[in-house]
């Protein structure tokens, strides 16, 4: 029996949403663009152009919902919106996919976890096959240590508005990813660098610990790395690099962006909660939670010279 594509409203229409969510919702046969919403009339009207098929276009996420016939909604948004947007969508009955970070700092997430289960948190790097080949690796027992990197030029990304500071931008994946991959919480957070483009974090973990660098500043590369107690490397993902660069520039191809086939799989997983499904493998709102109270811990600790700063009330993970 063929089940009819959820039909999403998209939130934004900035480079994630250009490079991203439309190359992503075109591959997913699961999902279909049916409106587009973002205060710029020229990047929606941009957006619309290259969906190449009847679009309707909004100014912001209330008139979306008001004047669109639409299933759930993806917020590709700045920061700063995604708690009143998820607002509008849940007053209104739709599930939401809010991109990560889901809200500029704790408080924010806290309140968009009031907002009920309907509303999800987008981690996409959950949905990398090398992530999950690393996460199903590691054992589900014992001490663990963990390593953790994204580094990207943010010149390269290209953004229409948002210029997030790199604990913003990239340390949520990678703070996601120790908790996901370890099936444990985050007790204390170290701040041993902290600038817009650069964070060095050190985490204890409830079952090891977890050293995370993200840069705004270098060539792309990604790494997951696992060790076991003894040290030994028990489940590694590499991505991009020097060599990768190279080969890059060497035979550019065309094709999409790496980012789409793991927004795709989230779209896949997305649909299937808007459904009345289950997977989960697919952000919460207790995710988003955990998440940006490592961040406010970052930054309370980078403001402290260093000082290790502890979570005094760690969210439970979501169910594995």
């Amino acid at each position: 029996m063929s089940v009819e594509p959820v039909r999403i409203g998209l939130i934004g229409c900035g480079r994630l949403a250009e490079i991203g969510y439309v190359p992503a919702l075109a591959m997913e046969r699961g999902t279909t663009l049916t409106a587009v919403a973002d205060p710029d009339g020229g990047r929606r009207a941009h957006l619309a152009d290259l969906v190449g098929e009847s679009v309707s276009t909004f100014a912001d996420a209330a008139a979306l919902i008001e004047g669109a016939d639409v299933d759930a909604l993806v917020l590709a948004s700045p920061a700063s919106t995604h708690v009143a947007d998820a607002e509008w969508a849940t007053a209104a009955g739709l599930p939401v996919l809010v991109e990560k970070p889901p809200a500029p700092d704790g408080a924010g997430a806290a309140r968009l976890a009031t907002l009920g289960p309907t509303v999800r948190v987008g981690f996409n790097r959950r949905f990398d096959p090398g992530v999950r080949e690393v996460r199903a690796a590691t054992p589900r027992a014992g001490a663990l240590d963990l390593e953790l990197e994204i580094r990207y030029r943010r010149a390269s990304w290209g953004a229409h508005l948002v210029r997030d500071e790199v604990i913003l931008d990239l340390a949520p994946h990678l703070l996601d990813l120790a908790r996901w991959v370890s099936g444990s919480e985050i007790r204390e957070v170290t701040a041993t660098e902290l600038t817009p483009d650069r964070a060095t974090l050190s985490l204890v973990l409830g079952r090891g610990r977890a050293t995370i660098r993200a840069r705004a500043d270098s060539i792309h590369a990604e790494q997951v790395a696992v060790r076991d107690a003894a040290g030994t490397t028990v489940a590694r993902h590499r991505a991009g690099g020097s060599l990768a660069a190279i080969i890059g520039r060497l035979r550019p191809s065309p094709g999409v962006h790496p980012l789409v086939a793991s927004l795709a799989a989230q779209l896949d997983s997305f649909a299937t909660v808007v459904r009345g499904g289950q997977d989960p493998a697919l952000g919460t709102t207790v995710d988003g939670v955990a998440v940006m109270a490592a961040v406010d811990a970052a930054r309370t600790s980078a403001a402290a010279a260093g000082r290790p700063t502890l979570i005094t009330d760690p969210m439970e993970p979501s169910p594995c």
